[in-house]
C-alpha cells in the first residue's frame, strides 16, 4: 500500500503467494497446516469474538482429536469449521473450492507485486519452516523486481535451522549447537536502528545472504541467491528394480544409466498413506511431526523408494534450490508423487532435510489441469524446497521417492474426480523408470569449498 512513512520492513516466516506454497503444494493440499491453522486461531477466535458458541463448541472438539479430523473425508464437507456459515470461516471451502492458481488467489499473490515494494527488506526464514520457499522467492523477486534503487539493492536474506516455532536451537531429533541460537532480536534491531534511525552501524553492509549450514552447524554469507559458483550436479537413480525400503538396491551416483535398467515399482494405498515423519509441515508437532526427524521406520515401508550414494569419502555442502527429475507411470488417471533428500549418518541415522510433492495433473501448471493416462510414462519435475547441509565424510545423501505423506499434505484419492469431493479411495500401482532414455534424477546444488564443523576443544 506504500505508506509514506515506511522505511524499512522485516518479513519474517512469511510466504510468498497464498496458494502455492501456503494453502497448496505441487498442487497438493497443505491439509496439517489449513486445517490445524483455522481450528487453533483464526477461526476460533473469530467464532469467540461473534458470540457464536455453537461453533466455538465444534472448534474445540475438532482441536481435541485432530488426528482424527485430518483423516475425515470428503474434504469439502469438513464439519468442524461449519460448512456454508461464511461468518466464522467460509474462507476455508473457498481454499478447498479453488484448487489452481485462479483469480481467487492471485488477487493477493504478493510474487505479481514485487514492483510495488520500494523499501529495504530482511527477511527471515527457517529451513524447516512451512513458508521457507515463498521467504526466498521474495527475496529474490524484490532484488530483481523490486520498485526503487534502494529496494533492488537493499534486500537481505537469513534463514536459520527453525520450524515455523519456536525458533530454538534442538529441533525435531537434531541439536544444532550454540550457534544456531535465535538471532532475530539483534537483527531487527541493527536493522531498523539504521534505516528508522539512521544509524551507522553496518547493517547496509552485511552480507545479502545468511544462511546456517547444518552439518557443519555454522552460518555461511554470500552474496546471493543461489549462491555464486553453485555447482548444479544431477544425481542418477539406479536400482536392479527393487529399491523398496532401505534394504533395497536402490542406488544415487553421478554416472547416468547407460542400459536399460529394470524399473522399480510399487502399490500406492492412500488408505495406508506413507506417515508425516518431519519437514516443512504446520502446525500440530504432536501429531504431525515438524523439523528434522529419524526416517529409518519410514524407509522400512515397501511403498517408499530408497536410493542411497555409496559412504562419501569427502564432505560435499548442498546449499540452494533442489529438483527432482522423475520419469514414472501410474496405474491411476491421477495420482502424487513424493521425494524427500535424507542425510545418512555412519550410525543409520536418517534425518531428512527437505521435501516436495507433485500432483499428476498439475505437472505442466498450476492453472490448468491435465489428466494423465494409466500405464503412460510422463516426466514430472518435483522441487523439494532449498536446504544447506553438509554430508560429511562416511555419510550417505539419500532420496526417498512415495506417492504420499500425509498428513503434511493431503491423500490423492487416485481417482481424477474433483478435488475434496472423494470419499472413497482407490490404490495404484507406480512405476518409475531410470534407464538409458529416461533417466530419473536428482539436480544437487553442490558448494566447491565446503563448510566444515569447527575443531572442537
Amino acid at each position: 500500500m506504500q505508506p509514506p512513512h515506511l522505511a524499512a520492513i522485516a518479513p519474517g516466516m512469511t510466504s510468498s503467494d497464498y496458494y502455492d506454497g501456503w494453502s497448496y503444494e505441487g498442487g497438493a493440499w497443505s491439509l496439517a497446516f489449513e486445517e490445524s491453522w483455522p481450528i487453533f486461531t483464526i477461526a476460533l477466535v473469530n467464532a469467540r469474538r461473534t458470540g457464536d458458541q455453537l461453533s466455538v463448541g465444534k472448534i474445540l472438539d475438532a482441536a481435541g482429536k485432530i488426528a482424527q479430523t485430518y483423516s475425515h473425508l470428503p474434504l469439502a464437507d469438513y464439519p468442524w469449521l461449519s460448512p456454508g456459515v461464511p461468518t466464522v470461516a467460509g474462507y476455508f471451502y473457498d481454499w478447498i473450492a479453488h484448487d489452481t492458481w485462479d483469480d481467487y488467489w492471485q488477487q493477493w499473490s504478493i510474487r505479481k507485486r514485487y514492483g510495488r515494494i520500494q523499501i529495504p527488506a530482511l527477511n527471515f526464514g527457517g529451513w524447516y519452516d512451512v513458508f521457507l520457499s515463498g521467504s526466498i522467492e521474495n527475496f529474490v523477486g524484490m532484488r530483481k523486481e523490486g520498485g526503487s534503487d534502494i529496494a533492488r539493492s537493499a534486500q537481505r536474506l537469513v534463514i536459520g535451522p527453525y520450524i515455523h516455532f519456536p525458533w530454538t536451537s534442538k529441533v525435531g531429533d537434531v541439536d544444532f549447537g550454540s550457534e544456531a541460537a535465535n538471532p532475530i532480536d539483534g537483527l531487527q534491531l541493527a536493522w531498523f536502528d539504521h534505516w528508522l534511525k539512521g544509524k551507522d552501524n553496518g547493517a547496509d553492509r552485511e552480507a545479502a545472504v545468511r544462511v546456517f549450514v547444518m552439518g557443519a552447524d555454522r552460518w555461511r554469507d554470500a552474496a546471493d541467491w543461489p549462491i555464486p559458483g553453485t555447482r548444479f550436479t544431477r544425481y542418477y537413480l539406479h536400482s536392479l528394480g527393487e529399491a523398496n525400503t532401505r534394504f533395497g538396491n536402490g542406488r544415487l551416483d553421478t554416472d547416468a544409466p547407460v542400459r536399460d535398467e529394470p524399473p522399480d515399482r510399487y502399490r500406492y494405498d492412500p488408505a495406508n498413506p506413507v506417515p508425516s515423519r518431519g519437514g516443512h509441515s504446520c502446525c500440530t508437532p504432536d501429531v504431525a511431526p515438524v523439523g528434522p526427524h529419524d526416517q529409518a521406520e519410514i524407509e522400512e515401508r515397501a511403498d517408499v523408494l530408497v536410493y542411497s550414494t555409496s559412504a562419501l569419502q569427502q564432505p560435499i555442502e548442498v546449499t540452494g534450490p533442489i529438483s527432482v527429475t522423475r520419469f514414472a507411470a501410474s496405474s491411476a488417471v491421477d495420482t502424487d508423487w513424493t521425494a524427500k533428500l535424507v542425510d545418512v549418518y555412519p550410525d543409520g541415522r536418517a534425518i531428512n532435510l527437505n521435501n516436495g510433492i507433485i500432483r499428476a495433473r498439475y505437472r505442466d501448471s498450476f492453472e490448468h489441469t491435465s489428466p494423465i493416462s494409466p500405464g503412460q510414462t510422463y516426466k514430472y519435475v518435483i522441487n523439494i524446497w532449498p536446504t544447506s547441509n553438509v554430508f560429511l565424510a562416511g555419510h550417505k545423501i539419500r532420496l526417498e521417492i512415495s506417492s504420499s505423506n500425509f498428513p503434511h499434505y493431503d491423500r490423492n484419492p487416485n481417482t481424477g474426480h474433483p478435488f475434496g469431493v472423494d470419499a472413497a479411495m482407490q490404490p495404484a500401482i507406480q512405476t518409475v523408470r531410470h534407464d538409458a532414455s529416461q533417466a530419473s534424477f536428482v539436480m544437487l546444488p553442490a558448494i566447491p569449498e565446503p563448510t566444515l564443523p569447527l575443531a572442537r576443544q
